[in-house]
Order: structure tokens, then sequence, then C-alpha cells
């Protein structure tokens, strides 16, 4: 089972690979704000956990395992973030509360939320009648 902080590492890990095309413990430091060898601490647990292999000077290669697990918090990342995106909140707290959502929400809800998204991609019509109620709701003059 991973840890909150242990998916917020394989997530930055599955990143940076991504954007990349490797992650050093320097890289993975400085996006986290921690201190290296704190980086290198978890990466000997993920290595234990058979989601990376990491040797010391050598880098890190996530395996299949790994893979897998980054990509779906990735995509549990963006799909949280895109709900909150639909409910009109602000790309500054989009970014706040995704971190303190992600980790704590059961796969049940996941897939719950995941349905909402995927509903109102599929009818934009609700989505301008979810909007024009949110608004008049906040007492927001009507968009046009």
């Amino acid at each position: 089972m991973l840890t909150p902080s242990m998916e917020d590492y394989l997530e930055k890990i599955y990143e940076l690979m991504n954007e990349k095309g490797y992650a050093r413990v320097s890289d993975i430091a400085s996006s986290l704000s921690v201190q290296p060898s704190s980086v290198t601490k978890m990466l000997q647990k993920l290595d234990e956990n058979q989601y990376v292999t990491y040797e010391k000077y050598r880098g890190i290669i996530l395996t299949a395992r790994g893979q897998r697990m980054g990509r779906l918090i990735q995509q549990r990342h963006h799909m949280l973030a895109e709900f909150l995106r639909m409910l009109g909140v602000s790309e500054e707290t989009i970014q706040k509360d995704v971190e303190g959502i992600e980790h704590h929400v059961s796969p049940k809800t996941l897939d719950s939320l995941q349905a909402i998204v995927l509903f109102f991609e599929e009818h934009p019509e609700c989505m301008e009648q979810f909007q024009k109620y949110r608004r008049e709701r906040a007492g927001e003059e009507p968009v046009e």
C-alpha cells in the first residue's frame, strides 16, 4: 500500500520521466521542495516495493508496476482538477485542493466523480445549466 507521500513522489517521478525522459534526485527534490536525502530515502522505499529501480549514482527507472501506478495517480490528479474546474473553482485553489483531496478519496468515490466529469463533457448543455444555476445562487450577473 502506498502512503500519500509515496504517491506524491511516484507521481513526480512519472511526470519527470514523461517530460524529460529521466528523473534525478535533484530534480525530484527541487520540484517537491524537499532535501535530496529525503528523496533518496523515499526512492529506497519505492525500490523495496518494486515501483522503481534505484541505484545510487546510476539513476531511477520506473518498473512496469511504477509506470502503471504513476499513470493512475496522474490521471486521478487530472480528473479531480477537471472536476473542480467544472465547479468554477479558481486554478490557484484547484491545485491546493487536489493535493489535499487526491490521497483521501476512496476508489468508489473517484469512479463517481469521473462519471460526473464524463457526463458533463458528453452533455455540455447540462454543464451550461449547472453553471447558470451556480452563478444565480452566488448572485452573479447572468452571462449572455
